[in-house]
């Protein structure tokens, strides 16, 4: 393995562990503090959901460059694209968040956002078994 490949390798995982840790935490914590209805700490979350799902695209990039010669294989494969649905979900799970924000920062008492605590509670945790799924089939399909 080239000292690049090795850089990569770093970077990735790096990245992994940062990013994809934290964001899955932040996530799935929402729904506690929606029904708190603490707001501050929403905000709090919403803008870390925001910046550790930015970070999140770096595992993305540095995996791509990483394995560039494998991309066609299978694994890889089914890895980008249960990436790429969770950050469709993230997206879902960040306008969920903004929504509750919303709802809770007025004055009416009438709208809890129950309906954004459930789909966010529902969407972080199918998010966090993606992750668990791509972790699997990164160490037991990775001939290397």
């Amino acid at each position: 393995m080239s000292f690049l490949d090795k850089l990569l390798l770093w970077l990735h995982i790096g990245f992994a562990v940062f990013a994809i840790g934290p964001l899955t935490a932040v996530t799935s914590v929402t729904p506690r503090y929606i029904r708190a209805r603490d707001v501050n700490v929403l905000k709090y979350l919403n803008r870390s959901t925001r910046l550790f799902g930015l970070l999140t695209l770096g595992v993305f990039v540095f995996g791509l460059a990483l394995g560039r010669s494998a991309l066609a294989k299978p694994y890889l494969s089914v890895s980008m694209t249960l990436f790429i649905v969770a950050a469709v979900l993230l997206v879902i799970i960040d306008r969920d968040q903004r929504s509750a924000l919303q709802a809770l920062s007025t004055e009416n008492t009438d709208d809890d956002a129950r309906v954004q605590t459930g789909r966010i509670a529902a969407f972080s945790g199918l998010v966090a078994l993606i992750w668990l799924v791509i972790l699997f089939l990164m160490v037991f399909f990775n001939p290397s």
